[in-house]
């Protein structure tokens, strides 16, 4: 348990920031997994944004988005 008055912000903080981050994830991981299972320019068009936007908001790290875009475009090639 935190000791002084400033950690226990800290922990209230990393917290909130972590549900945050868990709603983004959640997100990316099923709108993903749907342009994985149909791969059209739409549902991929949707997952690069979702990407994006957890990326900008620094939820999943950049190349991680970079990697999964990739992968994306290879199924929408074949």
């Amino acid at each position: 348990m935190p000791i002084t008055k400033q950690a226990s912000k800290k922990l209230r903080h990393d917290r909130v920031r972590t549900k945050q981050n868990a709603k983004i994830r959640h997100d990316v991981d099923m709108i993903v997994k749907k342009a994985r299972k149909m791969p059209t320019a739409k549902t991929v068009s949707l997952a690069y944004q979702i990407l994006d936007k957890a990326t900008k908001a620094r939820s999943i790290h950049k190349n991680a988005a970079a990697r999964t875009k990739s992968r994306l475009s290879k199924l929408l090639k074949k």
